[in-house]
């Protein structure tokens, strides 16, 4: 076992400094030597096993059970090794990339009893675990950062800010937020916009949260939000946005997405997708992902996207890629849990906590060493609804800024 784990690392690493420790304690490092070096350690020859036979899955797994583990640095940068490789999967691994590939389609079929037992898998979690890494505002979705210095709390205020701007959202026009979370962009809009805001959320506990935030806000009258399929709302609606929900449409329901958003926007209407997607084509989710963390979800490539939109009738009129963004705020969520790590072990126990641990470096290092990125479509039915520059977006947020200065303080629930 230590000779077929020395032979296909040392084929695999080929940047970066790896000790690796074996179950049997034989030792040997891998890589060419460059950057901070990183010592691990395999517990058991189960963990080998699995890792060999099928590392994508295998490496999550033998990490959530303690068979894997990191003795010099952390599991986050083991993994910007490992993601940081001239090969993106290794040799052995490519058979299971394929079998995946080939029935993916059978993974994202996402009819309305699957896409509410998907989002409660994740969603539905007890809320004091997402307390303690997202900003104030429990916005999980990828941030704006203005500047390197900006604060997890003021990227998320200024991503809804950014979106907000995009829709060129006027006072009394009727809003829907597709897969609306605790509520944060929905009261902005409500709030700042003075727009009348409809939210359409799967998740029990999402909902509970978001209409108890309206109610504390005085804003029940111009923020509602439902536990509602987007397929089964009605409309017209004047603006239409989507942040963070895309991913669990699965490719195979994409031209009813956009086919069901072109018959609820109105025909002056806007309509922005802010979702993850992939810079190298379409691919398949990464089986540890799918299995603990995102059953159901799918990472689209824009080649998947545009042709459904295309096909809905839909006009493209503007789209914006972020790089880097959600890598930083990964990163931001990752420091924020391992300060409060124990608090997710009493919520749950160490298992939990390490595979979150995992899912958030993991996560992180694909946005920083891969080919993941945020886009942002802004969509319209016909032309001329939008300015033919994008001059407006700075002004539009300019003015929205002014109006967040004279908004109500957060209140304690909106920020528990």
């Amino acid at each position: 076992m230590d000779r077929l784990l020395r032979r296909f690392l040392s084929q695999f690493i080929r940047r970066g400094s790896m000790t690796v420790t074996t179950a049997s304690g034989s030792r040997f490092t891998v890589g060419d030597g460059s950057g901070e070096p990183v010592e691990v350690r395999f517990v058991t020859t189960d963990a080998e096993r699995r890792v060999l036979i099928n590392p994508e899955l295998g490496l999550g797994e033998a990490y959530m059970d303690g068979e894997f583990v990191v003795e010099r640095g952390t599991i986050a940068d083991a993994l910007a090794i490992l993601l940081d490789q001239p090969d993106l999967l290794p040799q052995w691994a490519k058979p299971w990339w394929h079998l995946r590939y080939l029935t993916r389609h059978l993974k994202q079929f996402n009819p309305r009893s699957r896409s509410r037992s998907n989002v409660a898998h994740h969603y539905d979690l007890d809320a004091r675990l997402y307390s303690l890494f997202l900003d104030a505002d429990k916005q999980y979705s990828c941030a704006y950062f203005e500047t390197p210095e900006t604060t997890l709390d003021d990227a998320q205020l200024a991503k809804k800010r950014h979106v907000t701007a995009k829709l060129l959202v006027r006072r009394g026009q009727r809003v829907l937020d597709v897969g609306s979370g605790w509520g944060g962009l929905g009261l902005y809009l409500a709030e700042i916009a003075g727009a009348d805001v409809t939210g359409v959320t799967l998740s029990t506990e999402q909902l509970q949260v978001a209409n108890a935030r309206a109610a504390e806000k005085g804003l029940t009258g111009s923020a509602k939000f439902l536990l509602q399929d987007y397929r089964d709302i009605e409309g017209p609606f004047d603006r239409i946005v989507s942040v963070g929900m895309f991913e669990h449409v699965g490719a195979r329901f994409y031209d009813a997405y956009f086919q069901r958003c072109a018959e609820l926007l109105s025909e002056d209407g806007v309509m922005l997708l802010h979702s993850i997607g992939r810079s190298q084509g379409p691919d398949s989710t990464n089986p540890w992902i799918a299995k603990y963390i995102f059953p159901g979800g799918y990472i689209p490539a824009l080649s998947e996207v545009l042709p459904a939109i295309e096909r809905a009738g839909l006009l493209v009129c503007d789209i914006e890629i972020l790089r880097l963004h959600y890598a930083e705020t990964l990163k931001a969520w990752r420091q924020r849990f391992m300060a409060r790590r124990e608090e997710a072990v009493q919520l749950y126990d160490e298992r939990f906590a390490l595979m979150w641990e995992f899912y958030l470096a993991a996560c992180e290092m694909t946005f920083r060493k891969q080919g993941m990125m945020n886009f942002q479509i802004q969509l319209t039915k016909r032309q001329g609804i939008v300015p033919m520059t994008r001059d407006y977006v700075a002004h539009e947020e300019a003015r929205l800024r002014a109006r967040e200065r004279g908004a109500k303080p957060k209140l304690k629930l909106a920020g528990e």
